[in-house]
């Protein structure tokens, strides 16, 4: 049984009627990302090495079929297949046409590696399109070869065997908006939404006043709409029957570059009544606004808010329940948005009184509203809520799902001037961007809609979290660097030697030493076998306010410890007790627990002088031992 978010949505469209097959044509119907099937057509006839290209073609039809690829997979290998005949056509000369998969003579294994060496100079340096050519061309020989029946040639099969030796490539990964960009954007968006409202209502406001042209005549902007609305008259008649030059409301309907008067002015009927119609229905620039509303409420992909249907939607007391498709990962999302309200009951102020932020639920009713009279004319169930209303040239009013292209125009048009590519996918990205420092940058929560992978190589590569993470490594290693460098303070002997000198005292003191300490450690008051501690009851490894629970063992990591001549007979016998560990002990374990120790006796012990070295080996052979707790002593023996 399926895991819950990834059951499969089989989307039933009819297929497209194919026609009669001409000879030598391969055509193959396929799903786009709205689940509409669209027909790819592949002519072997257009090549020299038409022998060839049918083969090709043949194999490129079954592979399509058998694994069921969507429009965007099969056009790359009907690319990969043209342009491959094409290099043969250049290459082979007068010799294209007996070129075949089946045959030794031509050799076609080395016009393919040929080719594949030459797709690197007409594509961007970096570019995947290359790899990806070649790797879909060799797909399709090497399924040639695992049917026995098809001949292939022996040296081509091996050779298309074998991995390609170009380069992948990188993509480029887009960055998310700034700030300042997103929050005009969605400025923008509410505005452009307020507008729309604005304008339908209008429009069907003077729809109810008017009446049928015929009665009432074909200047009014009331009349017409009427008319639009009822489908009282057809839409060529009125472009017709509408006298020119227009009244200044109907005017302002049409295009500042479409002309009305002259012999170029054939269209004015054709926008006249398209301007009209956008008066009561929206178009595809419309939708834009509410789909940027949207992702950025959500945080979902802009394909599964252009997905949504009426089926898709459940309205709840908190807020609404959304069931989103994502086409290309085969996944079905079931998320709950609570209202703003519900979750934080704040006043708005009352420059957001028609706009209520980001809130999912309210979102969903205006699009809903502006886009009731559409999914009544839309025929089918579950409608879709993104629909736009669009006349053609056929003058046949059509009701379709809005594919939003030309996000870039309405941009520009919002007056919006963005920092980088303009592209809606920048907006989900800002989104995530915002949702991993939210919570903490847990990959766990916050790939919560795919997977943990796609995040680290897709959504994480931006602007904002690069520099997130710049911080938290340096940081680390900020930590780590004060670790390793506030170890203990090691005095010479000449140092030493002059305690009891003001100068010297000045001198400890600036290293934040209070008199009391220094006297303590001129005494040997603060004396703990291997090293002095100014202050036992402030490690660095205990609660403040305890005494020390690991000392001596830890003290030459410490930054309280001072370490004196005196200390080095104990240092010496010290270091022989790491040695005895060293050689018990794994060297991962023994590093993890007394890497950063060894360092810093060693870095002590080679600043001694061979005097006091050998001075201190007297003193060990005198009988001197090494001071440790009895219970460190009896961990180790252990």
């Amino acid at each position: 049984m399926p895991r819950r978010g990834e059951r499969r949505r089989d989307f039933r469209h009819d297929d497209p009627d194919l026609g009669p097959v001409r000879i030598g044509i391969r055509q193959v119907a396929t799903p786009d990302s709205t689940g509409k099937k669209r027909v790819l057509r592949f002519d072997p006839a257009d090549f020299a090495c038409q022998t060839l290209a049918e083969e090709l073609g043949d194999e490129w039809v079954e592979y399509i079929e058998a694994t069921g690829r969507r429009t965007g997979t099969a056009s790359n290998h009907r690319q990969g297949v043209r342009l491959f005949c094409a290099f043969v056509d250049a290459h082979l000369a007068s010799q294209a046409p007996e070129a075949s998969l089946a045959r030794t003579n031509p050799d076609l294994s080395t016009v393919l590696l040929a080719w594949e060496r030459s797709l690197p100079a007409d594509w961007p340096r970096g570019s995947t399109r290359p790899g990806c050519l070649a790797a879909n061309l060799r797909i399709l020989i090497n399924r040639r070869q695992q049917h026995p029946d098809r001949e292939l040639a022996h040296r081509l099969g091996q050779i298309a065997g074998q991995q390609h030796s170009l380069a992948w490539g990188v993509t480029r990964e887009l960055d998310e908006f700034t700030r300042k960009d997103k929050a005009a954007l969605i400025r923008a968006a509410w505005d452009d939404v307020a507008r729309l409202r604005k304008r339908l209502r209008a429009g069907w406001e003077m729809a109810s006043a008017g009446g049928h042209p015929a009665e009432h005549g074909w200047s009014r902007m009331p009349d017409l709409l009427w008319a639009l609305a009822h489908r009282a008259v057809p839409f060529s008649e009125m472009a017709k029957k509408v006298a020119f030059p227009l009244p200044p409301e109907l005017a302002m309907l049409i295009p500042n570059n479409v002309q009305t008067e002259g012999q170029s002015c054939g269209m004015r009927g054709y926008f006249l009544v398209r301007g009209l119609l956008n008066q009561l229905y929206p178009n595809e620039r419309d939708l834009h606004a509410f789909r940027v509303l949207l992702v950025a409420a959500t945080g979902h992909s802009p394909e599964e808010m252009v997905g949504l249907t009426e089926d898709s939607v459940e309205f709840t007391e908190r807020g609404v329940r959304l069931t989103m498709v994502k086409n290309r990962a085969r996944r079905i999302h079931r998320r709950a948005f609570t209202r703003i309200d519900a979750v934080n009951p704040v006043e708005h102020v009352q420059e957001y009184a028609d706009r209520p932020r980001l809130e999912v639920a309210a979102i969903i009713r205006q699009l809903m509203d502006v886009t009731a009279p559409l999914r009544d004319l839309h025929g089918e169930h579950p409608a879709p809520l993104f629909l736009q209303g669009t006349l053609p040239p056929t003058w046949e009013f059509t009701v379709s799902r809005g594919r939003l292209r030309l996000f870039g125009r309405w941009v520009k048009e919002a007056g919006l001037d963005l920092e980088g590519q303009v592209d809606i996918r920048r907006l989900r990205k800002s989104v995530k961007v915002e949702k991993a420092i939210a919570f903490g940058g847990r990959i766990t929560d916050i790939a919560d809609d795919h997977h943990q992978e796609t995040f680290r190589g897709h959504y994480a590569q931006g602007t904002t979290l690069r520099m997130v993470s710049g911080r938290v490594i340096n940081a680390a290693q900020q930590s780590w660097f004060d670790q390793a460098t506030a170890g203990p303070v090691v005095l010479d002997a000449e140092a030493e030697a002059v305690l009891d000198e003001d100068e010297t005292s000045r001198a400890l003191t600036d290293l934040g030493l209070s008199a009391e300490e220094i006297e303590n450690l001129r005494s040997g008051a603060l004396e703990m076998g291997v090293s002095s501690c100014r202050d036992p009851f402030d490690s660095p490894f205990s609660r403040p306010g305890d005494l020390c629970t690991v000392a001596p063992l830890r003290c030459l990591e410490c930054r309280n410890a001072w370490i004196l001549p005196s200390h080095l007979p104990q240092l010496l016998l010290f270091a022989e007790h790491l040695d005895r560990l060293r050689t018990r002990l794994s060297p991962i374990h023994f590093q993890t627990l007394w890497g950063q120790t060894a360092v810093n006796l060693t870095a002590v012990l080679v600043e001694r002088t061979e005097a006091e070295t050998a001075a201190a080996h007297r003193h060990i052979a005198e009988g001197a031992a090494l001071q440790l707790p009895l219970a460190a002593r009896a961990e180790f023996d252990a």
